[in-house]
């Protein structure tokens, strides 16, 4: 952990501080910082931390092991506290109760927040790294909208963030195709901002926090809310919308059967239905 100090251990995040920076360190690496119930509690509590913390004048999120995050764990969607009276996921309860307040606290908080895209970042864990103010990828890493992938559509606010970075043709290219993009191809459509050798990329990383946490923190906050403003207008709306629409997409058979497919090791069958 370098020269951190671990202010907070939570079950599935680890809060670290050194100085005015803080890394919230996304901590499943057993199951590549896949997003089960208790991550999206303990990564929202992390994000509310840092957020109303004065001392705090930059963060980092990263992944702990070999990925930044794999989405959502397909294992724990569905379980019998996230489900609908007629038995689907809830998926737009655990969206708007808990991803939600996440994405928005990223991008409302008067300080900047550093992507540090370690490994794969898929699902909502893209959808994390692309809500943050600025992405730094090494050189194995990818992001993907997979959700298409299981017949659902893309959360999190990446149907917002996608098009704002990268534009509307690649916007609608992750979204549909939901292919691997390299972090040289991420880095070429404009959906990140540098890349790194692996060797380099925790040292690169860590000096651009220090730059951050060292820098006019004020003029930061600042130039986020001029941003948001005219980038991210409707933020609240599209995110509901987003909620919405899987909701819709978690009753479908396509959905069904495509976790069973992943969960399978096959490829889906999907009846468009």
């Amino acid at each position: 952990m370098n020269d951190y100090e671990l202010a907070h251990e939570y079950e599935t995040v680890n809060l670290l501080r050194r100085d005015g920076a803080a890394k919230i360190e996304l901590n499943r690496p057993e199951r590549l910082n896949a997003w089960n119930r208790q991550f999206g509690f303990d990564l929202l509590a992390a994000v509310q931390s840092v957020a109303d913390d004065d001392e705090i004048r930059a963060v980092m999120v990263t992944g702990a092991g070999r990925a930044f995050s794999s989405g959502a764990d397909l294992k724990d969607m569905g379980s019998a506290d996230d489900r609908t009276p007629d038995g689907h996921p809830d998926v737009r309860s655990t969206l708007t109760e808990r991803y939600h307040p996440i994405i928005t606290g990223i991008r409302r908080m008067p300080k900047p927040v550093l992507a540090a895209v370690n490994g794969p970042a898929v699902g909502i864990g893209c959808s994390l790294a692309l809500a943050c103010d600025l992405i730094v990828a090494c050189e194995s890493a990818y992001l993907m909208l997979a959700f298409v992938n299981i017949g659902l559509v893309p959360d999190g606010g990446s149907s917002l963030f996608v098009p704002a970075r990268a534009g509307k043709a690649r916007a609608f290219e992750m979204a549909l195709l939901g292919e691997r993009v390299s972090a040289a191809t991420a880095l070429d459509w404009g959906l990140i901002n540098r890349v790194h050798h692996d060797g380099r990329f925790e040292e690169e990383s860590e000096e651009l926090l220090t730059k951050l946490a060292e820098g006019p923190t004020r003029s930061y906050a600042g130039s986020k809310r001029q941003l948001n403003n005219r980038i991210y207008w409707g933020m609240d709306e599209q995110l509901e919308l987003e909620a919405d629409i899987q909701q819709e997409m978690a009753a479908t058979g396509d959905f069904q059967e495509g976790v069973m497919a992943f969960l399978q090791k096959r490829s889906a069958d999907f009846q468009g239905a």
